[in-house]
C-alpha cells in the first residue's frame, strides 16, 4: 500500500508573508509587521494574558489565525499573491476584523435545536464567541491550518439547525390556542407535533399539546379516518414557502418512521400513544392529567 499523501496547508497569512522578500517592499514589510503587532497586542489584552510570555505567544496563534480567516473569506481563488496584495492594500487590521466578524456571526446561529435561556443570555453568548474563536483561530504559523474548511463547515451546520428553528418558532407563533412566547424550544418536537396533528386535517397548526387535547385527537383519526395526505397538503398551504422544505423533509421521514402515526389506527393504549409522542415531541408536551 502506497503511503497517503500529505499536503501541508500553513496558514494563509504564513505563506503570503513568505512572498514580502520578492513581492513588496521594505516598506511595505515594515508596515505590515507594525501592524500586525498592534494586532497581537490587542488579541492579548482582549482574549489571553498581555502579561505573560504565554499569553502573547497565544495571541500571536490567534492573529495568525483570525487574519487568514479573513484572507481566506476574501480571497477569490487559491491564490497567495493575492492574499499579500489584501494585506498591504487593505492592511491586516481591517482583515482581522473580517475575520472576528464572521466568527461573531458563526457564534449568533444556534448549534443545535433544543433552544434555551442560556443562548440568548449576553454574559453566555460572549463567552461561547471567545470559545468559539479561540477554537477556529488558533493557528501555529509553522503547522496546517485548517480553520477555514471548519468554519465553512460549522456554519452550514448552524445555519441548517436555524432553518429548524425558525420554522419552530413560525409554528409556535401561528399555534391554534395562541402564539407561545416560551423562551425554552425544541425545535424538532414542536415540527413533530405539527406534522402528527395535521393528519386530522383542517389545516390546524399545533405547536404544542396537552394529554387531553392528544386523546381527543386520537379518538377523532380514529372516527374518521382521515387521508393523512390531504392533511399534510392542507398544513403546507399555510407554511411560508421559507420554511416549507424543513416540513417537507420532516413529513417525508414520519410518514415512513413515526410510529404514533403508524400505531394510530391500530388497538394500541392510549398510554403506550402518548408514551411514543414523548420521543418526538420531548419538552413540547404538557403533561395534564395524572
Amino acid at each position: 500500500m502506497l503511503p497517503a499523501i500529505v499536503i501541508e496547508k500553513p496558514p494563509r497569512l504564513v505563506r503570503a508573508i513568505k512572498l514580502l522578500a520578492t513581492d513588496a517592499t521594505p516598506e511595505e514589510a515594515a508596515v505590515l509587521a507594525d501592524e500586525l503587532s498592534g494586532i497581537t497586542a490587542m488579541v492579548a489584552e482582549k482574549f489571553t494574558n498581555d502579561r505573560t510570555a504565554e499569553g502573547i505567544q497565544r495571541a500571536l496563534l490567534l492573529t495568525v489565525g483570525g487574519v487568514s480567516l479573513g484572507l481566506e473569506h476574501l480571497l477569490e481563488a487559491d491564490d497567495d499573491l493575492e492574499a499579500l496584495d489584501y494585506l498591504i492594500e487593505d492592511g491586516p487590521e481591517l482583515i482581522f476584523q473580517q475575520g472576528f466578524r464572521l466568527v461573531k456571526e458563526l457564534a449568533a446561529l444556534p448549534e443545535d435545536s433544543l433552544v434555551g435561556e442560556y443562548d440568548v443570555d449576553p454574559v453566555y453568548a460572549q463567552r461561547r464567541l471567545k470559545e468559539l474563536f479561540i477554537d477556529l483561530c488558533t493557528a501555529d504559523p509553522g503547522e496546517t491550518w485548517s480553520g477555514h474548511e471548519r468554519y465553512l463547515g460549522q456554519l452550514k451546520q448552524r445555519q441548517g439547525v436555524q432553518a429548524i428553528v425558525r420554522a419552530a418558532q413560525w409554528l409556535r407563533r401561528h399555534h391554534y390556542a395562541g402564539p407561545i412566547n416560551d423562551p425554552d424550544l425544541n425545535a424538532e418536537g414542536v415540527i413533530a407535533l405539527a406534522i402528527i396533528f395535521a393528519v386530522e386535517g383542517g389545516g390546524r397548526i399545533t405547536a404544542r399539546t396537552g394529554q387531553k387535547e392528544f386523546e381527543r385527537f386520537v379518538k377523532s383519526v380514529r372516527k374518521n379516518n382521515p387521508d393523512f395526505e390531504a392533511g399534510w397538503a392542507a398544513l403546507m398551504a399555510q407554511i411560508p414557502a421559507a420554511h416549507q422544505p424543513i416540513i417537507a423533509e420532516r413529513i417525508a421521514t414520519y410518514r415512513e418512521h413515526c410510529t404514533v402515526l403508524q400505531h394510530l389506527g391500530s388497538k394500541a393504549s392510549m398510554k403506550q400513544l402518548f408514551t411514543e409522542l414523548e420521543s418526538y415531541a420531548g419538552s413540547e408536551l404538557d403533561p395534564d392529567l395524572p
